[in-house]
């Protein structure tokens, strides 16, 4: 071990050597990716990666609010489609459709299995559809947190644990999860838990740039 190791906390050490693993396993999935110990760090990789004056577009990812990817975005020399932006629902949908043609669009996760595997619910739809389809490039944050042993873990990570954390965020919906933080599997009106995504692998290759990072980001 290292000088440098000694001074890294039990959990710095792990999360470094979980990184390294997850990115071998991602780039044998065909997918980019990137380690940053910290979120100031992954933002500065975020904005290399990203290049100035593309058109960029984003759901409702906490992941890059945390790391103050979006409004550094906002306030550089790119084209952005935020959602926040506008009052109206007919507005928010056509920013949604609008992600499609954009050249980057930035989302988080829900989980991640150790071998690569990416979990995503959504209530719309239209994260896991510009994920999995539309924007040239997809850059996807990812917080050590949201990593899970397997699949089955990280599915259930992102029903029982996601799910009804980010439910608490809207006021206006009501769920049983929202009463007691617990998944239900309900077919309540007002579920966000309506579609479920499960990526293999980035195709084409390349076309998706998973950026983990050693810090706790989002739900």
């Amino acid at each position: 071990m290292t000088m440098l190791d000694e001074k890294k906390s039990p959990r710095e050490l792990r999360n470094d050597l979980l990184a390294q693993k997850l990115i071998k396993n991602l780039n044998m999935r065909h997918y980019d990716a990137y380690y940053c110990p910290t979120a100031k760090e992954a933002l500065r990789k975020a904005l290399k990666i990203i290049p100035k004056g593309c058109s960029i577009s984003w759901g409702g990812s906490m992941s890059i609010r945390d790391m103050g990817l979006t409004e550094a975005l906002k306030n550089g020399d790119y084209q952005v489609f935020d959602r926040d932006d506008v009052t109206t629902q007919e507005d928010k949908a056509r920013i949604y459709r609008k992600a499609f043609e954009c050249d980057f669009y930035l989302a988080g996760v829900n989980a991640i299995s150790e071998d690569g595997i990416i979990v995503n619910i959504d209530s719309n739809g239209n994260r896991v559809a510009a994920i999995t389809f539309g924007p040239e490039h997809v850059l996807l944050v990812i917080g050590m947190n949201k990593v899970c042993q397997d699949i089955d873990a990280a599915v259930k990570r992102a029903r029982s644990t996601a799910a009804p954390i980010n439910m608490a965020r809207f006021d206006h919906n009501q769920t049983p999860c929202k009463t007691d933080g617990i998944c239900h599997n309900c077919k309540s009106p007002d579920s966000i838990c309506n579609y479920i995504s499960i990526m293999r692998m980035s195709h084409p290759a390349k076309r998706h740039i998973v950026l983990l990072v050693g810090e706790d980001l989002g739900y």
